[in-house]
């Protein structure tokens, strides 16, 4: 299931008038017994919510006083998450006449039209206080505090995603809890900014439209909503100018092209997007290229081997994201590790909806075609998988039969798309001549009767932190290196990475460095060799300064390469025994 929680507003949604119909009980009911987990999302004080709803034992959680305080029916435990405002505030209020006023743990209610006289308190008094409308209702609280993270917290305590919540609601305090969810839905009697913002909208009212809901749930888990939640979809990259992207749920990828062709480059950027909302990813990597993954924990190395129990350990919490490391693992026990792996991993996906993804990298060493038991590790139809291999006949048709996404990359992307279409019994579609550069790929979607896209692929963060690394202390070849010569050509000082571009300039003679700065020769080795448009622009532009001096023309070359690429601080100091520049390059 993708939705394994259930998270509801009490007044105005579950709700009307303050009372839940018997029909709404029933239909909550059918949900608990499908094993969803039901949280209660209210602005009402516990006390007041419990004389008004006798059947809290059915929610696993109640957020009450608009997140301020937990509360778990079962065994009656209270978690507060704020302060109580302080009595000074509350005086001041009933000193101005600010009737009703209610009290509980944390919040202070009243009605409108007193939110003027509540904020020029707040303002008079100097606190670090906020107020939340939910319709006719005035509620403070202290800052940053509201149904989203009343939310976010019971879901810590359960050990689920928001990717794996439903919201339903109906006012403003609801907006916050119902957007961070995976699926928002507003009844049909919401406010119409929230209908507007939410992805779906029932047509039955307050509890009629939870009961509907449900139903929906129970039916389908949503399914007939997916197309609605482009808000999650993950960027591919652009064609013509248009970004390509795909579901988070419910499709496989296969990743394939030659050795060399980028393949590692587009994984690793497509998982730093899911790592950045949140999708848990964990990653089987036999050849160690994704231990720089960013927020990744690996387990495994060259010397030990990996324990599934621990890796499932790992996994629990919703926030860790795993790289299993094999390269400890015998390339011959490498299909055996998958075959006890990913059932277990298939039991906690339907357990609590985890891992989102699971990434196979050099899936020709854990699912090979020429493996007979492999067909037994795919009992069910798993989602949510990404393969990556040098060639689709290399591995077992089964797994190819579960891909809905193909990602080319290389050269010869018709040849691969060939090569699966071959093995996954699919008629292939035309590529002809289609030659592709490096940064691109070709997106064959098999859900789609599209024909499929060249498509330019954004670097990723880790592989812009290595072209980072690369020229600020790596080693240029010698067609690469700058190299200072002077306006005799008398230099030959080569500077092979931007630290030592920068150590020789500070040592450099004046006339040597305004020579190439008045020629251009700075900008046009960013731009030409570095290929960092951005850097070269600025660096023009101090270039073209008129009357700079050489120590000035320096210090703001310097400023501009440090602000782009973060280099060691001995970067800035001169080579010791470098003063007056020599023929040969300075040794470091």
């Amino acid at each position: 299931m993708r939705y394994l929680v259930f998270a509801c507003d009490y007044d105005g949604t579950l709700a009307s008038e303050g009372r839940v119909a018997r029909g709404t009980l029933s239909t909550l009911e059918q949900l608990v017994a499908s094993g969803r987990k039901l949280i209660l999302v209210t602005g009402r004080q516990l006390g007041d919510l419990q004389s008004v709803f006798a059947h809290l034992d059915l929610f696993e959680w109640v957020v009450g006083e608009n997140g301020a305080l937990l509360y778990r029916p079962n065994d009656k435990l209270e978690k507060i998450l704020g302060e109580a405002p302080p009595e000074q505030f509350v005086a001041a209020l009933r000193k101005r006449k600010v009737d009703p006023l209610f009290l509980g743990r944390v919040v202070v209610a009243t009605w409108k039209p007193h939110e003027t006289v509540v904020l020029e308190t707040i303002r008079d008094l100097g606190l670090e206080l906020q107020v939340i409308f939910n319709k006719e209702a005035v509620m403070v609280l202290p800052a940053g505090v509201n149904k989203a993270t009343g939310l976010k917290a019971v879901l810590k305590e359960l050990g689920f995603s928001l990717h794996n919540v439903v919201g339903v609601g109906d006012a403003e305090n609801d907006h916050a809890f119902m957007s961070a969810c995976e699926c928002s839905v507003a009844v049909a009697n919401a406010l119409p900014t929230i209908r507007e913002r939410a992805d779906v909208v029932t047509q039955g009212t307050h509890g009629n439209g939870v009961v509907e809901l449900a139903n929906q749930l129970l039916a389908d888990d949503l399914r007939q909503f997916d197309s609605r939640l482009t808000r999650h979809h993950i960027v591919i990259g652009t064609s013509d100018g248009n970004e390509v992207r795909m579901p988070p749920y419910g499709i496989n990828v296969l990743l394939a092209g030659t050795s060399g062709s980028g393949k590692t480059t587009l994984a690793t950027g497509l998982l730093e997007r899911l790592v950045e909302q949140d999708y848990q990813v964990c990653i089987l990597d036999p050849e160690g290229d994704y231990e720089n993954l960013e927020g990744a924990v690996v387990l495994g190395s060259r010397q030990g081997v990996p324990q599934i129990d621990e890796i499932l350990q790992l996994l629990e919490n919703p926030e860790t994201h795993a790289v299993i490391n094999l390269l400890g693992v015998p390339y011959d026990e490498r299909p055996p590790f998958f075959q006890n792996l990913f059932p277990r991993l298939q039991e906690m996906r339907a357990r609590n909806g985890r891992p989102h993804w699971l990434v196979v990298d050099e899936t020709h060493h854990l699912l090979p075609a020429s493996w007979k038991p492999a067909s037994l590790t795919l009992p069910e139809q798993p989602q949510g998988m990404i393969f990556i291999t040098v060639n689709p006949k290399e591995v077992m048709p089964a797994a190819l039969a579960l891909v809905d996404l193909v990602l080319a990359v290389g050269e010869t992307p018709g040849k691969t798309v060939q090569a699966f279409s071959e093995s996954a019994g699919h008629e292939a579609p035309k590529l002809e001549h289609m030659t592709l550069q490096a940064g691109q790929a070709v997106s064959w979607s098999l859900r789609s009767t599209s024909a499929p896209l060249m498509v330019n692929i954004p670097p990723s963060r880790t592989e812009r932190q290595r072209h980072q690394r690369k020229y600020a202390e790596g080693e240029l070849s010698p067609e690469k290196s700058f190299y200072f010569r002077g306006p005799e050509n008398k230099l030959n000082l080569r500077a092979h990475n931007l630290i030592l571009f920068l150590q020789i300039a500070e040592g450099i003679d004046d006339a040597t460095w305004t020579h190439h700065l008045h020629r251009g020769d700075y900008s046009r080795w960013f731009r030409k060799v570095i290929k960092d448009e951005s850097l070269a622009v600025e660096i023009a532009r101090v270039e073209e300064l008129p009357g700079i001096s050489p120590s000035e023309s320096r210090m703001l070359i310097k400023a501009a390469v440090e602000q782009h690429y973060t280099l060691p601080a001995e970067s800035s100091k001169l080579i010791p025994g470098h003063g007056a520049p020599t023929e040969k390059p300075p040794k470091m």
